[in-house]
This record gives C-alpha cells, structure tokens and sequence, in this order.
C-alpha cells in the first residue's frame, strides 16, 4: 500500500493502489480546533495508572479516509491497515528488503509466471478462527472481481490470471506476464468469513462492528470519525505481542496544541503534518524526557500541472489552463522555482533538494538529470520559453494569441503551512515573469481535483521501497472512467511512451535493469514538465522518554517513526520502566504510558465516511 499526499499523498480511486498513499501519498488537515476532553471526564492518566494498562497514544494530523484495507488510500488508513492485517511479505527494517509476512517463502516457477507461497500455520484471526491460504486467495480473487474491492490496490492484482489455494497453507498466483513485485504485494489479507458477508465494498468502510476482526500486531477496537482511533495488543500475533496494551491515535486539526499536548504529557508521540514544522521542532529539542527524531523521509514535495483532465475513453473534462499544454509554459514555470531559497527558507534545512520522481533514501531507483537536462533556477531562460510558446511581455502582464493575460490557479491545502509559504514565493516570482497565481487554500482539495478544475496543485506521496504503485498512478490505466469520479489518476497523465516504459518495468526481474528502467521513466516525466519534485522532506517527529523507552526507526539506522513500510515501530516501542524483553502487557509497570480518549462528538452527517476518500493533506498515500 503505498501512502500518499493527496495526490498529495494521491486520493479516491477505482482501480490501482499515494496515499497515501498513498497518498498521494502532503497530510491534509482539517481546519478547526482540535478537540479537547469533555467537561468532567476522567483524566485518561488516571485511569491507566489504576488499571495498570500501557497506552501509547499517537497525536497525528490526518483523518481516517476509510478503514477498509480496499478502500484506505491515506497515509493514517493505509498504516493502521498495517497494523490490523497481516501481508504477505513485510519490509526488513535494515535494508528493505523482503522478508516473511503471512507467507513464510516464495518460488516461482521456471518461467516466472506462477509464484507459489507458503502460508504460515501460526496466524490466528482475532476472534481464534485460523488464517489460511483461502483467505489470501479469496482477498486477491475479490479484488480481481470486483471493481469496488480494487480502488486501493488494484494495480497489484490487475496481471494475475489465476489464484487458487491447493492447501491451507499453499497459495498459488498465476501471472498473464512476469510481474517484479511479487514479494512485495502490499496487500492487506482479510479474513474470508467476514468480508465474504459484505455487499457493496465500494460503500463499507468497515465501521460498523468491533473489534475488527484481524491477525495483525494489533486489533481495532474503537473508532471515532476525526477524533480517535483505538486498538489494543493482539496477544496471540506469531511474531509476539507487542510491548503496549494499547495503541491510540489522536487527531490534532492544531499541530501547535498537538505539541502542546507532547509538553504536558497527554500524548505520547507527535508525527506532524506529516513531519514537525522548523519552528515546532526547535522548541521541543532540548526539553526535558522528549527526544526529536529526524530522519531522511520517504516522501516526496512537488507541483502538478494539469495536462488536461480526461476519461479512459478520451473524453475530456474540467477547467485547466490550456497554456499549461504546452511543454514549454510548464518547463518555463518550473525554471522560474528556486528550490534552494525553499529548502533553506520554508523547511529551513529540514529537507533535500528535489530531482528526480523517486527520494535518494531508495538509492537503487533515484535518479538525477544531467547537467544540460536540469531545470534549474533561471528566470531569464524562462522568459525566453514563455516568449517562444507565444506568450510575450505586455505591460507587466504575459499575454496570449488571444490577448487575455496568462493567470494561473494552484490548489493549496489549506491547513499545510508549506502550502502557503510556497505558494507565496511562487506568486512573487512567476509574477515577475508576468504571469498571475491565484493561490487556492481550501479544506478539501479533492472535489477541484477529481473535476479536473484546477491548473496547478502541491502535489506529494510517500514511496514504497518497491516503486511501482507511484509510477502505475500516471498510466492512462490509471485515469476515471466517468468525469469527476475517483479513480487512481495521480494527475491525469496518460502518454503512452511512459506506458510503455512502466510496463517494461513491471516485467523486468533483474533488479539492476529495472532501476534504469524506472530512471527513464523519472527521466521522461522530468523533461514533460507534468511533474516538478521541489523537495524531499525530513521526516520530523518527536516522543516523551519518560513515556517511551525505545521504539524502532526505519531505516533503523536513520529514518521514520510514524509511517513506515511496515508495523515495526508500534510493535516494537517499549514502555518506560519496562524491560525490552517484558511482552506481559497487563503487569502494573512504572512509567506507564497514558493517552487521552476523546468524548464522543455526534458529528454533523452521523460521522459516515464518503467512499469517495478525499486529497485533503500533505501525506496521503503510503
């Protein structure tokens, strides 16, 4: 699952895996004050202590898009997705590579096209039914079935010919072509007996009953829309129970009262929007019993342009600017971007330079230009492709053929401050060049988005140590089949050079030839001028000492905490006054780590989810 910023991110859709997750996949906020403990409530503190329950209670930024594994595109769904249901494969935390999940080994066939797995027999269901072969092979079956059951991660499934279960513990996938990510389906396996009773998977949300039924490090036991999510230690997990009773996810729309709230102890790990601003990391760093984390993050900061919005059948939709058709205009933008004064002045050092599609962190994949392909920061060569494109100086203002002036929108997340800080920088000097910038601060992004009226959008998703889900998010596959629906379109690209190149990817096993397979793709989209990666950002979080003891990064030498390619810091974070090696969670421990449960709030609507996932942050996508 990849998570994604909305597209940043990356975020409803019908068929392939931002986002964010993607996402993608750039969090998206809500606007609003965050929400508090109701007037007489018990202190959560208080009730930990007598109990002698371990909480660890999470303050993150993003909202719940669903809690269906089919239908969960954000990076806040897609990672307790994680946490609740078991994969196939998982990520090894060192070096990324693949490592048993629910499938203890894997072998193709000669020819590759039919992978057999071997299904671990130590996994239980939550409610003690064993997970089997046929709940994998009925997962994949579904969501090659049914349209609704693919929004999420679809692309995974769409080369699969045939999946059977011989065994309990044998499942077998033939493939219509060799598909390189094999050992890393992310995909979240569900128990059969239970989803088989669902309808309309385009509409269930998986909110009805709890405790969800699970065999993943934990189990869902609670959920309230844009107030909390609950979920408690899975004793019977086959890699070992973690070391927390509890695990609870707190929603801030105020990251400043989210950190405010790491201060006085009512929350135990801040993750940011998605990552700590400058201002707030500084002001934590040095405090008593809490420790900044910062790492090189796996997600990605950029523009999108719109390249015309359309359906799969070609039928063309929206409001984009059709100046922004013309590769020139859109590399003419893009050179008229100083990404240093962005780098040193809006994430004031807390991130890397943008280059290519994919972050350095994936060193196999990452790709950079060439000293004569760069667009790089040159106002005067800008001018001159705007002049050339048709658009000359007249006044202050660049005009067209057809004498109105060259304004542009770009869609800003309304409660993502990098958004508007760049979005200022932006307006002053494509403003320079004669061209306007309206700056589009909203709530929820995605209803412009999807509608395709827009001209440009801060875009981002986190990327998957496999690339394939943020590269198959720019197919013309990828694009809606009605105008305006959700569909797994990052940003309505469709060229079939760039089809061409990702499905040679796909194909491609030899680890080596497929890297430089994917570096022509970032190549391609690089010269298009669609895409435009300003930064890579830090990954920058922040935890009480007293509170936590010690939890895992990924990588675990330098990298993230909250949204990893897996569940290994929740499932491995220690509480204070515990030993590492104690897995008893019930034991009346020192240092116990408490949360804050949120009061109930009926919200307006009955709280029900859309199914159709909104690109409301910065971060969306896993």
């Amino acid at each position: 699952m990849v998570e994604r910023v909305p597209p940043r991110s990356a975020q409803p859709r019908s068929r392939l895996r931002v986002l964010l997750a993607s996402g993608a996949a750039a969090l998206a906020l809500t606007a609003g004050s965050v929400v508090g403990v109701p007037v007489g409530a018990a202190p959560q503190q208080a009730q930990a202590a007598d109990s002698g329950t371990s909480t660890l209670t999470v303050a993150v930024a993003q909202s719940v898009d669903s809690l269906s594994p089919f239908l969960a595109q954000r990076l806040m769904s897609t990672s307790i997705s994680r946490l609740m249901y078991d994969f196939l494969t998982n990520y090894d935390p060192k070096d990324n590579h693949a490592i048993p999940g629910l499938a203890t080994k894997w072998e193709p066939s000669a020819d590759k096209l039919t992978w057999t797995y071997t299904i671990r027999s130590d996994s239980k269901w939550s409610d003690g039914q064993q997970a089997t072969a046929e709940d994998a092979a009925w997962t994949f079956n579904k969501m090659m079935t049914d349209e609704g059951a693919a929004q999420a991660n679809g692309n995974f499934v769409a080369n699969f010919k045939k999946v059977t279960a011989p065994s309990p513990t044998q499942l077998v996938i033939e493939l219509k072509e060799p598909q390189a990510t094999m050992a890393a389906l992310d995909v979240p396996i569900v128990p059969k007996h239970v989803w088989e009773k669902v309808g309309d998977f385009s509409k269930f949300n998986n909110d009805t009953k709890f405790p969800i039924v699970g065999n993943g490090p934990f189990v869902l036991t609670d959920y309230k829309v844009d107030q909390y999510v609950k979920l408690k230690a899975n004793k019977d997990f086959w890699r070992g129970k973690p070391k927390f009773d509890e695990l609870v996810f707190k929603t801030y729309k105020d990251q400043d009262a989210a950190v405010a709230a790491l201060r006085k102890g009512e929350v135990s790990f801040v993750a940011g929007s998605p990552a700590l601003t400058p201002a707030q990391a500084a002001s934590l760093k040095g405090e008593k019993n809490i420790k900044v984390n910062e790492g090189p993050g796996r997600r990605f900061f950029a523009l999108a342009t719109n390249p015309g919005a359309q359906t799969k059948d070609g039928k063309k939709f929206g409001n984009g600017n059709k100046a922004l058709l013309d590769q020139k205009v859109r590399q003419a933008l893009f050179l008229s971007i100083d990404r240093k004064t962005i780098i040193d002045k809006v994430f004031q050092g807390h991130a890397v330079e943008g280059q290519g599609y994919i972050p350095p962190r994936y060193s196999t994949y990452h790709w950079q230009p060439s000293a004569d392909q760069s667009l790089a920061y040159d106002p005067a060569k800008a001018a001159k492709l705007l002049d050339e494109a048709g658009y000359p100086l007249k006044g202050d203002q660049r005009v067209g053929k057809d004498g109105k002036p060259l304004d542009l929108r770009i869609l800003c997340h309304a409660t993502d401050p990098n958004d508007k800080a760049i979005g200022k920088y932006l307006k002053e000097w494509w403003g320079k060049l004669g061209v306007g910038l309206k700056v589009d601060c909203l709530d929820d992004v995605s209803v412009p988005w999807y509608a395709g009226e827009y001209d440009l959008a801060f875009d981002g998703w986190s990327v998957n140590p496999d690339p394939d889900f943020v590269l198959g998010i720019h197919t013309c596959a990828a694009l809606p089949v009605k105008a305006k629906d959700s569909a797994t379109t990052d940003n309505f690209i469709c060229d079939k050079t760039y089809d061409e190149l990702y499905k040679k990817q796909l194909a491609e096993y030899d680890t080596a030839k497929r890297a430089d397979i994917v570096k022509q793709m970032q190549s391609w989209m690089y010269d298009s001028g669609y895409m435009n990666i300003i930064a890579y950002p830090n990954a920058v979080e922040a935890y009480r000492t007293d509170q936590i003891k010690s939890i895992k990064t990924m990588p675990e030498a330098a990298g993230n905490i909250y949204g990893q390619d897996g569940y290994w810091s929740w499932w491995s974070a220690v509480p204070a006054g515990r030993s590492s090696s104690d897995s008893s969670g019930g034991s009346g421990s020192t240092g116990v780590v408490v949360g804050i449960i949120v009061a109930v709030v009926v919200l307006a609507g009955g709280g029900l989810f859309l199914a159709k996932r909104r690109r409301t942050t910065a971060d969306d996508r896993e």
